[in-house]
């Protein structure tokens, strides 16, 4: 049996496309859960740290020696910390802004884990496709609002 997580990594761009799409619609508000740029935010801000988080649990498998064993756990709170900071003190729009950012660093990170073999040519290559439709989602929301 195939692991599922390719297809859930993928299905977790539905809500950053959504959003998009919404506030280039115009829908300012989704019923129950908020205005649609905060449910982007939000929603935002959870998968960067649940990817961060995934970073962190990397280098927990990774001899004391190795160098990532110390650069992963510190990029990964920066950026989980980083963005928290942003969400806090940012406009909605700087902080969409700084999303992207956040996504690309993740990215960069995982090229680097791929290019050391800590983790599989197949996964970062499903995390570079699912980060481009992320980032140009967080980019058309960040345009239109």
């Amino acid at each position: 049996m195939k692991k599922p997580s390719p297809y859930l990594t993928f299905a977790g761009t539905i809500p950053f496309i959504a959003c998009a799409i919404f506030i280039t619609m115009g829908i300012d508000a989704i019923r129950i859960l908020g205005t649609t740029a905060h449910v982007l935010s939000v929603y935002g801000l959870v998968i960067a740290s649940f990817m961060a988080g995934a970073h962190w649990g990397n280098h927990l498998a990774l001899a004391d020696d190795n160098t990532w064993a110390i650069k992963i756990p510190i990029f990964s709170n920066i950026i989980a910390l980083g963005l928290w900071l942003g969400f806090l003190s940012l406009s909605t729009v700087g902080f969409i802004r700084l999303l992207v950012v956040g996504f690309i660093g993740l990215l960069i990170i995982d090229y680097n884990l791929q290019q050391a073999q800590i983790i599989s040519h197949v996964y970062f290559k499903v995390r570079k496709y699912v980060t481009v439709i992320v980032v140009l989602a967080l980019i058309i929301s960040a345009v239109q609002l």
